[in-house]
C-alpha cells in the first residue's frame, strides 16, 4: 500500500460513519471497538464490524487504527486484551492507539510488527517524551494539543518518529485529556472512556457571574495545514468519534479539498473561502473556532 505524502485521519463512531469518511477522502480512519476505548458512549464497532472494516478500508487503499486509549485494570490486561486484539491483528489491523504504558508493552510483546501509536493522552510535549515512546516501540506519537508549531518542529528534527496532530474538533481545557473532573464530580472517569464532560456546563464564579468558563472553542486549523506539514506533522487528525456521520464526512471532505490543493502546489496558502468556513461552522462547533496553541 503506497504511503501518501500526508495522511488525513478521520474519526468513526459507527460503521456507517467509517464508510462515509472513507468516501469523503480520509486516508485512514480511527475507531473504537466495544472495549478499552476513550469514547465508551460512542456507537463503536463490534468485532464483526471491525473485521469487515479492515477489509473494506484495505480494498480502498486506506488504513484502520484501533483506539485502546484508556487505562486498563490488571485483570483486563492479563486476561482480556489478548483475546480482544488477536482476531483484528490476524485480519491485518494497521495500528493501535495506546495511552497505558502497560498496554503498550503487552501489545509489543504479543503482536509483533503491528504499529503502536502513542495517544495524545500520553501527553508527549517534547523531545524526551518522543524519544521514550520510540524506545518503547511506538512508530508514531499523537502530540499533546498544547504544542506550538515550533515545538512540533523540534520533535521532528530530533526524533525519528511519525507525528500525528489534531487539526479540527473539540478541545479539552486540561492537558490533552489528563482530566479527573468527571470522575471527581460524578464517578465517571475520562481515563476509562466515560467522561461526562462537566467542562461543558455553565459555572458560577464569584464576581464574574455564570458562564461556560471551562469550555473552549473548537479547534479549526485548516488554514495552518501548510505550516503543520512543514513543521513535521504527517497525520492530520480530525476529532469526533461521538459526532454524527454528517459532521465527520463533511469536515473530512473539506479538509481533503484543501490538503490536496496544497500538496499539488506547495506554494498554495490554504486560504479558506467564506463558503467553506461557513460550512465548517454549520457542521458543528462550540461558540466559533480557535487555532488552538499552534
Amino acid at each position: 500500500m503506497n504511503k501518501p505524502q500526508a495522511e488525513l485521519l478521520a474519526p468513526a463512531g459507527s460503521l456507517a460513519t467509517l464508510k462515509a469518511v472513507a468516501v469523503a477522502g480520509a486516508d485512514a480512519v480511527y475507531a473504537g471497538g466495544v472495549r478499552f476505548g476513550a469514547r465508551a458512549y460512542a456507537g463503536n464497532l463490534t468485532e464483526e464490524e471491525l473485521l469487515y472494516a479492515i477489509d473494506y478500508l484495505h480494498i480502498h487503499g486506506k488504513r484502520l487504527y484501533l483506539t485502546v486509549n484508556t487505562l486498563l485494570k490488571e485483570n483486563e490486561l492479563t486476561r482480556e486484551l489478548y483475546d480482544y486484539i488477536r482476531p483484528l491483528y490476524e485480519q491485518g489491523l494497521d495500528g493501535v492507539i495506546v495511552q497505558d504504558i502497560g498496554v503498550l508493552k503487552f501489545l509489543r510483546e504479543h503482536f509483533p510488527g503491528m504499529e503502536l501509536h502513542a495517544s495524545t493522552q500520553m501527553t508527549i510535549t517534547g523531545v524526551p517524551g518522543a524519544r521514550l515512546m520510540k524506545k518503547l516501540g511506538c512508530s508514531r506519537i499523537v502530540t499533546a494539543r498544547e504544542l506550538s508549531l515550533e515545538e512540533i518542529q523540534r520533535i521532528h528534527d530530533t526524533v525519528d518518529i511519525e507525528i500525528e496532530s489534531f487539526v479540527h474538533g473539540a478541545l479539552c481545557y486540561c492537558y490533552s485529556g489528563q482530566c479527573l473532573l468527571s470522575s471527581i464530580l460524578g464517578g465517571r472517569s475520562g481515563n476509562r472512556g466515560r467522561c461526562a464532560q462537566p467542562c461543558r456546563l455553565p459555572y458560577q464564579v464569584k464576581g464574574a457571574g455564570e458562564a461556560y468558563f471551562l469550555s473552549p472553542k473548537d479547534l479549526c486549523a485548516i488554514e495552518l495545514l501548510p505550516q503543520i506539514l512543514k513543521s513535521g506533522g504527517y497525520s492530520l487528525k480530525i476529532e469526533g468519534r461521538m459526532k454524527q456521520t454528517e459532521y465527520a464526512a463533511g469536515v473530512t471532505g473539506i479538509y481533503r479539498e484543501y490538503l490536496d490543493r496544497y500538496l499539488s502546489d506547495p506554494g498554495e496558502t490554504c486560504a479558506v473561502s467564506e463558503k467553506d468556513r461557513r460550512r465548517l461552522l454549520e457542521l458543528g462547533n462550540r461558540s466559533g473556532f480557535t487555532s488552538g496553541y499552534y
